[in-house]
């Protein structure tokens, strides 16, 4: 259950962070302008239209649906699982989607060396 809901959110989070860092600013000017609305909003606006197709490529790759009776599923543990599953996959995937910073330079240095 914890890995079944884990592995979802780690694309998702990797995804996200990943979509922000490298075109937060693109996405602002963007939606932002055209809707009125925060770099934050315009960028979950498109990410979470990116969560089904996370969870259709997990399906795909095998990820099976885990065997459980109703009342399995409704244990407190199986939904502490889920959640925390959820809550270390998105982690976990934030922190691969940070990334596209070490494609960005320290564009600060730069003007300093030019001045």
């Amino acid at each position: 259950v914890f890995f079944h809901n884990a592995l979802p959110f780690v694309g998702f989070g990797f995804l996200d962070n990943a979509i922000m860092i490298a075109a937060g600013t693109q996405i602002e000017l963007s939606i932002g302008v055209v809707l009125g609305i925060s770099t934050m909003a315009g960028k979950s606006l498109f990410s979470s239209s990116l969560a089904g197709y996370v969870e259709a490529l997990a399906s795909r790759l095998g990820l099976s649906i885990p065997d459980l009776t109703p009342k399995q599923a409704d244990m407190w543990q199986t939904r502490l699982s889920a959640h925390l599953g959820k809550a270390i996959g998105v982690t976990i995937g934030c922190i691969l989607g940070m990334f596209p910073l070490l494609f960005f330079g320290d564009e600060e240095e730069k003007l300093e060396e030019k001045n």
